[in-house]
């Protein structure tokens, strides 16, 4: 037993098998030497009748006063209570950002969510956060680290907002679930990034090319009735697409159809003359229960976008999305007038502040109901200016 000094570590020669050096001037201060010539401190104490080490670093990256002091605060720490090893053992064993996923996704995922959200989850988590902050354990996430992970994503403005969302969720969970300390969610209240609205509404004109090349494709049978009658239903109810995709003929009524299931829970949509007959054009398939037909059997079509990018492309509209005849049916409802309440419920809005985005839509009209107002007003008044 000596002092472990620079000099006196660099003579200590390697064995057949490693040895361990003890300090003579710091009980519990100690030096391991392996075969190979590496040599690395450590301290050894007793807890509960137990003997315990902890590595401090080894020989080389640390100096032997380096190793010194930090041996004598970890021994400090285990005379008032502390235990440097068994809190190593947790830190290791402590549950990683990857497994709070994995836990969200099969317990409150598959639970709780509609099958689009899920699949929007799963894609989030996938591609974005478990890359990036999967391998990190859920109590040493700091807001520091998710404001990083966030910024990273600032080319992206949209996922990035969505993601930082879902990790706030993430952390919550962990609180109730008793991985975080409760109140210490790192990823609450993060600024998001600017998002450019991407709403396009079909002009008068486009409209009606649309309308003829929907015509021209069931005509020269450059596409299924049940791919044109799609379509058409999409922009007479303003549904949804999965909406219109999963609709079943139990759920049609003559005026409205009434589905048991959608993005916002139980819906009850008005169906119009235009929508209802439509309907009634499309051929039935005795054994398939869904109105919008593809190539099985027994199932709906699966995937409209396809067709409709040929379609689009004949009208002149290539930069038109399926959702964007959703859009351009609100934007005619409050060109029309119908008021937001009115359209939040037409349209299955879960909140009105989703409606009133198109609220500017009704510029013109509430400009030309001012001027008549004024008008009203003025020939009462008389010219007086």
């Amino acid at each position: 037993m000596f002092k472990l000094t620079k000099r006196a570590v660099d003579g200590l020669k390697s064995r057949t098998k490693d040895y361990l050096v003890w300090d003579s001037d710091m009980r519990g201060f100690g030096l391991r030497v392996y075969p190979t010539g590496k040599k690395t401190y450590l301290v050894q104490y007793r807890i509960a009748r137990r003997t315990r080490r902890v590595t401090i670093g080894q020989h080389g990256v640390l100096t032997a006063d380096e190793a010194r002091k930090r041996a004598r605060q970890l021994l400090g720490d285990v005379a008032h209570g502390g235990d440097p090893s068994g809190e190593k053992q947790d830190r290791r064993r402590a549950p990683t950002v990857a497994g709070l996923c994995d836990r969200f996704l099969e317990e409150y995922v598959d639970q709780h969510c509609k099958p689009t959200t899920a699949r929007d989850y799963r894609s989030i988590i996938g591609r974005l956060i478990r890359p990036q902050l999967g391998p990190l354990q859920i109590a040493e996430i700091t807001r520091a680290d998710v404001v990083a992970f966030h910024h990273g994503l600032r080319n992206t403005p949209y996922q990035a907002n969505r993601a930082a969302a879902m990790l706030s969720k993430l952390f919550n969970l962990a609180e109730d679930w008793g991985l975080r300390q409760s109140g210490s969610n790192p990823a609450r209240r993060i600024k998001k990034f600017r998002e450019e609205e991407k709403k396009r509404y079909l002009s008068d004109a486009e409209q009606n090319r649309l309308g003829s090349s929907l015509m021209d494709a069931l005509e020269d049978g450059s596409e299924t009735i049940h791919i044109v009658s799609a379509i058409l239903l999409l922009i007479y109810t303003g549904c949804r697409l999965n909406e219109i995709l999963t609709l079943q003929w139990s759920y049609v009524t003559t005026h409205h159809l009434e589905l048991p299931d959608s993005k916002t829970g139980r819906r009850r949509i008005p169906l119009p003359r235009e929508a209802y007959d439509v309907l009634m054009a499309i051929p039935r398939q005795p054994d398939n229960p869904y109105v919008i037909l593809g190539a099985s059997d027994t199932g709906p079509l699966v995937n409209l976008q396809k067709p409709w990018s040929r379609i689009r492309k004949k009208a002149g509209i290539e930069n038109v999305r399926i959702h964007d005849l959703r859009h351009t049916y609100a934007s005619v409802a409050m060109k029309g007038g119908i008021d937001p309440f009115t359209l939040k419920e037409i349209m299955g809005h879960k909140n009105l502040s989703t409606t009133l985005r198109y609220a500017h839509l009704a510029d013109d009209a509430v400009q030309s109901a001012a001027g008549q107002i004024a008008n009203r007003l003025a020939s009462v008044l008389g010219n007086v200016a």
